[in-house]
């Protein structure tokens, strides 16, 4: 048996206590922390562990169906990767849920192996998008303790304009375009203008020339 996985989270919601048992029994036997709700409202009503985590989802819920709450979801800005699954699904109800960012759709009665294939292709998918999310915070973080005027040579750098060519744009000096630059890429962490040309795309920096 593979070693336990700490800090992530299965999270089940079925109003069928049978399935609920079963994915609980499934998910542990994997060592997979997991956690069941009978709906959608219980749920939201509870504090999750904000780890990374995916969420199997019944496709029929009590007062309502797990397409909307799929869009409840992403309406409030709640991003989980979910895994629907149900026993009364169809090829139009699986392509709608496919393209507002399901990782699968599966039938019940699904074989265990393919279940497990789908959680863990959800979970390695949150936790790439909390890195991705990580990284973007503490890039944009740097950026901002930037000056105006470092910000603009930033731009106009990454854009590919030569020092020359900035302090012209900029109507100063060469060696200030080289000053604020070396403290630009000096804050922005970058080792080289390559590097802060990445930077840059990543932040979506963009000037008018």
């Amino acid at each position: 048996m593979e070693a336990r996985i700490e800090g992530q989270v299965v999270l089940v919601v079925d109003d069928d206590a049978s399935v609920r048992k079963a994915l609980t029994y499934l998910f542990e036997s994997m060592d997979l922390p997991v956690r069941a709700f009978t709906g959608a409202s219980e749920l939201l009503k509870t504090k999750l562990p904000d780890v990374p985590r995916c969420l199997v989802l019944d496709i029929r819920l009590p007062g309502g169906n797990g397409l909307e709450f799929q869009d409840e979801l992403l309406k409030a800005g709640i991003h989980i990767p979910i895994v629907f699954l149900t026993a009364h699904g169809d090829i139009p109800m699986s392509v709608k849920a496919m393209k507002a960012g399901a990782i699968d759709f599966l039938t019940k009665p699904c074989r265990d192996q393919d279940m497990l294939d789908a959680v863990t292709r959800a979970l390695d998918y949150d936790r790439k998008r909390r890195t991705g999310e990580k990284t973007q915070s503490e890039l944009r973080h740097r950026y901002e303790t930037l000056t105006p005027r470092e910000q603009e040579v930033m731009a106009l750098a990454a854009s590919g304009l030569r020092n020359k060519q900035i302090a012209y744009e900029l109507a100063v000096e060469v060696i200030t375009v080289k000053i604020h630059r070396g403290r630009a890429m000096k804050k922005m962490a970058a080792r080289s203008i390559a590097d802060m040309v990445s930077m840059a795309a990543e932040l979506g920096l963009k000037r008018a020339l």
